[in-house]
């Protein structure tokens, strides 16, 4: 994507009511003006509320949304100019039930109260291989201490991704920690697989998949 590309899409993201881009020190210094607010003073109901983590593009959150309207979605990135395109379909439709915020993951409990998520999606996030890159994963124990944080208690979370590695990691990681709902490592060659976790493909799952690769899923609390 070219830097005008970028920057255009930078501005048109400041149009959208839907979408938050808080300075990275407002937000630690507490000054996030929806935590604990977020039904009564963004989504002016009293509905559920969903994360997607790295939403990337935004076509999880959006496609969650227009399938559970009773339901608010919040997709959360660091990547302006990708959620950009969730942002406009959701504005362009109608859906009063989307939001987007752009920041980094490590400051979800700057940006929400203790309870105030009810599930948190996970899709197809880099695994980080790398040693040095280990506490960046989105399934790190520290991370997972923060979504435990915001979430209800029992509330699930969701991770689908492409990569065997963070399947296992993360495996063996909420075996420890919390419970695990379901797990398959191959989501689409599996009858009993939760629709929901079949029902969107986005746009790197369907090249994963015409790659021939596995998809894996689980739901977890913790």
């Amino acid at each position: 994507m070219g830097s005008k590309n970028k920057l255009k899409r930078f501005r048109e993201n400041e149009t959208f009511s839907n979408v938050i881009q808080p300075e990275r020190d407002s937000v630690l210094k507490g000054e996030f003006p929806y935590k604990g607010l977020w039904r009564k003073n963004f989504f002016k109901n009293e509905s559920p509320i969903v994360l997607e983590l790295g939403c990337g593009k935004g076509e999880y959150t959006v496609h969650l949304a227009k399938r559970s309207p009773e339901v608010n979605h919040i997709g959360i990135d660091i990547k302006g100019a990708r959620f950009w395109r969730g942002a406009k379909t959701a504005v362009e439709e109608g859906l009063n039930n989307v939001g987007f915020i752009r920041t980094q993951i490590e400051l979800i409990t700057h940006c929400f109260a203790p309870g105030e998520v009810d599930e948190i999606w996970i899709t197809f996030p880099d695994p980080q291989i790398k040693y040095k890159r280990t506490k960046h994963r989105l399934t790190h124990p520290n991370l997972l201490d923060a979504y435990k944080s915001v979430l209800k208690p029992e509330g699930l979370v969701h991770l689908k991704t492409d990569s065997e590695f963070l399947f296992g990691y993360t495996l063996g990681i909420v075996s420890q920690i919390g419970k695990i709902e379901y797990a398959h490592h191959n989501i689409y060659n599996n009858s009993d697989a939760p629709e929901v976790a079949t029902a969107v493909q986005t746009f790197y799952e369907n090249q994963f998949l015409e790659e021939k690769k596995a998809i894996t899923y689980m739901k977890f609390t913790l």
